[in-house]
């Protein structure tokens, strides 16, 4: 099979994972298999993922390459791979639009955006980098709450020609204006907002639906999320969360027997803990009754190291976004945005939707 080039939009934490990802398995051996969900996906390996552009706007990134900027502030996640090799794609300057968010600036440096004075990037220089790249997919990692810079680069994929795999909780995928853009233009987009591995969405869901085979009436719920990263710093200006709440809300109520009130359902991030650096903590709380009316209260606390936990599923995504390029599918692509997203633009249960993905990757249904 042929390699698979990718730009990346924003290198923060998740990008760190991802890179840090494709070189701890691409030598194969014993972690072939070991946190994925697929080590063959129709015939492509990580190891056949190559970064070939990237964009941010932080000053310590900028002119950088990407196997350096992944270890620069503010990103904390953990490092897992200490052995990336350079890359030969240096990161270029982004364009700032509405990615940062002005009260991130009271923060220490070493928390906070530093935004770089370079030259900002244009529809089209970046058009021109993913062309002069061979970019076939590009993935975008923006801060929540960037409406306006995503619009920006999934312009710029459309124009391209390059696939679009929208990991954040602005709606792209699952908007029709958007959906029909890239339908028109015959470039796939995967989205809307990445569903971590095993993450405070996928475990809510599935006990949501599991009080729903089992017939247990689900009266109320919260979710309840901590953590230190710069994600949860960006949140911390509720006036970006809308989106996010409504794609981890619809998550939750899209498989319940029954929609909750809104008074009875809270799902969202909670409060920024600088100490946590990329560890994120959810609480969550299910109340609800059994046989005869008799009350059922069920308490969980998941702790994970945020992005790394999304990394494999964003593997899985780019190679889904390939095969859609192999096939000459375009606009959004169901089977795998339902299975991976949290806010697709057709929503089923994960069993559905795991079964559907299988038939996908075996090419039987698009």
């Amino acid at each position: 099979m042929s390699s698979i080039p990718v730009a990346i939009v924003g290198v923060g934490n998740c990008a760190s994972s991802l890179v840090q990802g494709l070189y701890h398995y691409a030598n194969g051996g014993s972690n072939d298999e070991q946190g994925l969900m697929h080590w063959d996906l129709a015939g492509y390996r990580p190891k056949d993922i190559q970064v070939v552009a990237a964009w941010d706007v932080d000053a310590r990134k900028v002119g950088r390459d990407v196997s350096e900027a992944i270890f620069a502030k503010p990103n904390c996640t953990a490092v897992f791979c200490d052995h990336v090799g350079m890359t030969g794609a240096k990161v270029s300057m982004g364009r700032v639009l509405d990615g940062v968010s002005d009260h991130m600036n009271t923060y220490h440096e070493d928390r906070r955006f530093v935004v770089s004075d370079a030259p900002q990037a244009t529809k089209a220089s970046v058009v021109e980098e993913l062309k002069r790249s061979g970019a076939q997919v590009m993935t975008n990692y923006l801060p929540v709450g960037s409406q306006e810079a995503t619009e920006f680069y999934a312009d710029a994929a459309i124009t391209a020609g390059v696939a679009f795999v929208n990991n954040i909780p602005v709606f792209i995928a699952s908007n029709p204006v958007w959906a029909e853009r890239f339908r028109a233009a015959g470039v796939p987009i995967l989205g809307d907002d990445i569903k971590a591995q095993l993450g405070a969405t996928i475990v809510h869901r599935t006990l949501t639906d599991l009080f729903a085979k089992r017939g247990v009436t689900l009266d109320r719920t919260y979710q309840l999320n901590t953590g230190g990263n710069t994600d949860f710093l960006n949140m911390t200006n509720k006036d970006r969360l809308a989106s996010k709440k409504t794609s981890k809300t619809e998550a939750v109520q899209s498989v319940a027997h029954s929609r909750l009130d809104d008074d009875n359902i809270h799902v969202g991030p909670s409060d920024y803990v600088a100490w946590q650096n990329d560890n994120k903590v959810c609480f969550l709380r299910m109340e609800g009754r059994m046989f005869g009316g008799v009350p059922l209260n069920l308490e969980l606390r998941l702790s994970v190291e945020d992005s790394p936990n999304s990394a494999g599923v964003a593997i899985d995504m780019i190679r889904c976004a390939k095969v859609a390029l192999d096939r000459k599918l375009g606009g959004p692509i169901l089977v795998p945005s339902s299975y991976f997203c949290k806010h697709p633009p057709v929503q089923t249960t994960d069993d559905e939707a795991f079964a559907a993905l299988e038939d996908f990757i075996a090419g039987t249904v698009n």
